[in-house]
């Protein structure tokens, strides 16, 4: 299958990339991620009955909740600034309580207290979070800022790790590509089409120096016999990303880019030097990546097919659109500069209707990784 790209190339001046990080658009108002994060509240309803299976079935309670400690500690990975956050940690003690009750008894957790953990970059809107936070708390909450790409709990003090839509996320894009000397040079597209063999080699080992560093912090983190549950987007195994839904969307993305340049609105050396901080793995990369950290055994894998539904008709558009803006308006300020993100997203709002762009148009869908895995 033929991958279309937008054709780039990179200046000598732009070939500095340092990590940085990016979060959700703040707030509660109109553009807010807060209100437009559907289509993630939609993966965690997908993998529901499937935490609380691997609940049921994994969960040691007994090992992991002693009498001298009742306190079960949760933390949530890349929380963002909800709603979504608050329906996952919800489904985990509910299965845990249910876990609880199926091996004691109805009055087995009725001094079980938990504890919840939300983490996310220190740049998170996290005064929206806990301003939104549901009454009468069935928990005790807590904010942890900072990258999950590093420690941040002590030794042997969480029973449950969760961590939803996140990991696809970067530390950082690979300095090889947009490094015009470099032969991983990405001069052809603003993500990894998973077609160039040196890019998609640059944007690989990146993901796994990041997912390795995450599986170590956690490994110090979470309890003997505790669980870390992961929901991440990826793509069909020996399936390039550009042949899939979402890397259409990221061609058309590219190209709305591009027009910004032909209007004059912004230098071409910016557009030629956008890179997205992404990446999609297979079940089978991830797997092979866990299995050579070796501190995990994994419980339960799962692929869901993810199907990007047609949206180009009012009002289905503007609500897609939004949900856009909310997850890559930060990307944008911040290399192109806030005064042209309002007329980007406008010309690519306009372009997204006047071409009826479809997402499943000759691609492939792309697949959501579940796993469960639990602490050696």
């Amino acid at each position: 299958m033929k991958c279309i790209s937008v054709k780039m190339e990179v200046a000598n001046e732009q070939t500095k990339t340092v990590s940085r990080s990016f979060t959700m658009k703040g707030g509660d108002g109109p553009l807010s991620y807060a209100r437009n994060s559907s289509l993630q509240k939609g993966v965690v309803d997908a993998t529901k009955e499937m935490i609380i299976q691997a609940i049921a079935n994994t969960l040691d309670i007994d090992k992991l909740c002693s009498e001298s400690s009742k306190t079960f500690q949760i933390a949530d990975f890349g929380c963002s600034i909800g709603p979504n956050t608050f329906y996952a940690m919800q489904n985990i003690i509910e299965s845990v309580e249910q876990k609880c009750h199926a091996k004691h008894g109805s009055s087995a957790s009725i001094d079980l207290e938990f504890q919840v953990f939300f983490n996310d970059h220190t740049s998170n809107d996290f005064n929206t979070l806990f301003s939104s936070l549901p009454p009468s708390l069935p928990y005790f909450a807590a904010g942890v800022p900072g990258s999950f790409y590093g420690r941040l709990f002590p030794k042997s003090s969480i029973q449950i790790g969760h961590s939803s839509s996140a990991l696809q996320w970067l530390s950082k894009v690979p300095e090889e590509v947009v490094d015009s000397s470099s032969p991983a040079w990405n001069k052809g597209s603003i993500y990894c089409t998973g077609t160039e063999k040196e890019v998609a080699k640059a944007f690989a080992a990146q993901f796994e120096n990041d997912m390795e560093t995450f599986l170590n912090a956690r490994a110090e983190e979470l309890a003997s016999g505790g669980l870390m549950v992961l929901v991440m987007g990826g793509i069909p195994d020996g399936i390039s990303l550009c042949q899939t839904s979402i890397g259409k969307f990221y061609d058309f993305f590219g190209s709305c880019l591009l027009n910004l340049a032909k209007k004059g609105l912004v230098t071409e050396e910016k557009v030629k030097s956008f890179n997205l901080p992404l990446y999609f793995p297979s079940t089978k990369e991830l797997k092979a990546i866990i299995g050579r950290n070796g501190d995990f055994s994994i419980e339960r894998s799962d692929e869901i097919i993810e199907k990007l539904k047609h949206v180009h008709a009012l009002p289905d558009a503007q609500i897609y659109i939004s949900q856009i803006r909310a997850g890559m308006e930060g990307l944008i300020k911040h290399h192109f500069g806030k005064e042209i993100a309002e007329e980007f997203f406008q010309s690519y709002a306009a372009k997204h209707v006047e071409t009826g762009f479809v997402f499943t148009d000759n691609a492939c869908d792309n697949t959501l990784i579940f796993m469960i895995l639990r602490r050696k």
